[in-house]
């Protein structure tokens, strides 16, 4: 399935996987062959049951590095994701924070994954690992030179944990507009935090300053999905999948099956 074509003819829900603490990172206790495992073991769950794509994320690796990971993270990312293709049919992302872009498309390129998601694709903003720059001209150049054309680029905008006083005077619309210019395949619409929601008003703003697919990438829940179900193209969706809501902890299949049961009934009541 190509990502970027299926997501412009339908609206898809995608999970997320927190692989477990990589090594190099304080909280690191597991064997890099167990981190696979369980990071497949997700994946595989989260398509049983019906979802559209995954994205993998090295979120427990915190404290974050402000865009230097080490060769470590890049080769255990590579590692997790090549095993969790080998596995999966539907498509598959990564993320590797904190706005570890280039290292994030060079995994997606070596282990076959079809998009990444960035942080700080057009314009500076202070993050909670520091100042942080954009890098769409490096990023799309080193795309290109790479070969990795076909790998989508989908950028968070006024992206959450993050001060945007710097750009104080521009209104979303300004990034949206902008990421279409720098040639972005998609942007990315928050809340200002994990699990918070994203503000109507914003996604509408965004929806109206550019022609590219709208995800929203946090605050997605079972009980929200209906008022965000025509403002947005697709839904990345990490807490509520887990077990008693929180992004820590590992996968819930009844959490899953109970949002996807709702999300039917959504689509069949919007056909009708």
């Amino acid at each position: 399935m190509n990502f970027l074509k299926e997501i412009q003819k339908r609206k898809l829900i995608i999970g997320m996987v927190h692989v477990d603490a990589l090594p190099g990172t304080p909280k690191h206790k597991y064997p890099i062959s167990q981190i696979i495992s369980h990071a497949v073991q997700e994946a595989k769950l989260y398509e049983q049951n019906g979802l559209d794509a995954i994205i993998l994320e090295n979120m427990h690796d915190v404290p974050y590095l402000n865009q230097q990971v080490g060769p470590e993270i890049t080769a255990s990312m590579t590692a997790i994701a090549t095993e969790v293709n080998t596995n999966i049919s539907m498509p598959c992302g990564v993320q590797i924070l904190a706005e570890a872009n280039k290292e994030a498309l060079a995994v997606a390129q070596a282990s076959g994954c079809d998009f990444i998601r960035v942080e700080g694709f057009v314009y500076s903003h202070i993050a909670d690992e520091g100042l942080m720059n954009a890098c769409a001209g490096e990023l799309m150049r080193y795309r290109a030179m790479i070969g990795a054309e076909d790998i989508a680029v989908f950028a968070d905008i006024k992206k959450k944990h993050s001060s945007h006083a710097i750009t104080s005077d521009l209104d979303i619309k300004d990034f949206a507009e902008a990421c279409e210019f720098f040639m972005a395949d998609g942007i990315i619409v928050t809340g200002r935090s994990t699990s918070e929601e994203a503000e109507l008003s914003e996604l509408r703003k965004a929806g109206g300053a550019c022609k590219l697919p709208i995800l929203i990438g946090s605050g997605i829940t079972l009980d929200n999905i209906e008022k965000y179900w025509d403002l947005a193209d697709g839904f990345i969706i990490g807490s509520y999948f887990k077990e008693d809501g929180n992004w820590q902890n590992s996968v819930s299949t009844e959490r899953i099956q109970l949002f996807i049961q709702h999300l039917r009934k959504l689509s069949n009541s919007s056909t009708n």
